[in-house]
């Protein structure tokens, strides 16, 4: 009983350890690869036009009741693959207030999951770094999104140079009319150079 308490313990510290700080460990790092590596009962998958890893995660923790002699054992229930995205990061919870949060809250109310969220976190770490001023001086870009030209953004609200808000919402309009969604500029940003 107490080993078993001891390893959910530890298990559960764990856990919080990486959705507080994803990159904590070297093996976090979105940036570290091991030429070659497999990872046992991997699976390569397609995931919204990406390739992505599915890995079925079990346990062996079962729960029991004895009463009046008879035992009672609940089934365990079947592991559920977690799919990530094909460049392998998971962008945590954002701190409130930040345009992340934002986004966040955005992307769950088109009714796309938390793997399109770490998509837009990864394409607009690589196009703005979040930068609500983020401007592009050899091409005009401008914004979080980096919208080309920025005016366009008007759209979405006459605030469209200052507030991360309106960016975002103009931003995932863009990406449902031309990609569908953030998995899929993301991929053609990969692929391409560019969204």
């Amino acid at each position: 009983m107490v080993l078993s308490f001891f390893a959910f313990t530890a298990a559960a510290a764990f856990v919080l350890v990486t959705v507080v700080d994803p990159y904590s460990g070297a093996t976090a790092s979105p940036y570290f690869q091991v030429p070659g590596a497999t990872v046992p009962g991997a699976t390569a998958q397609r995931y919204d036009g990406q390739d992505a890893q599915s890995m079925l995660v079990s346990s062996t923790v079962a729960n029991a009741v004895t009463v009046d002699g008879y035992t009672v054992v609940e089934p365990e229930p079947e592991p559920e693959p977690v799919v990530l995205p094909a460049n392998g990061a998971s962008a945590a919870v954002p701190n409130p207030g930040s345009a992340q949060a934002y986004a966040y809250g955005a992307v769950a109310a088109r009714g796309w999951g938390a793997d399109q969220y770490n998509c837009l976190v990864s394409l607009w770490n690589k196009e703005s770094g979040w930068r609500v001023n983020a401007n592009n001086a050899s091409s005009g870009a401008y914004g979080i999104p980096q919208s080309l030209p920025g005016s366009k953004m008007a759209s979405a609200g006459a605030d469209w140079q200052t507030n991360p808000a309106t960016q975002i919402e103009w931003g995932l309009g863009y990406i449902s009319g031309r990609y569908g969604t953030p998995c899929g500029a993301w991929g053609h940003s990969v692929d391409i150079g560019w969204y």
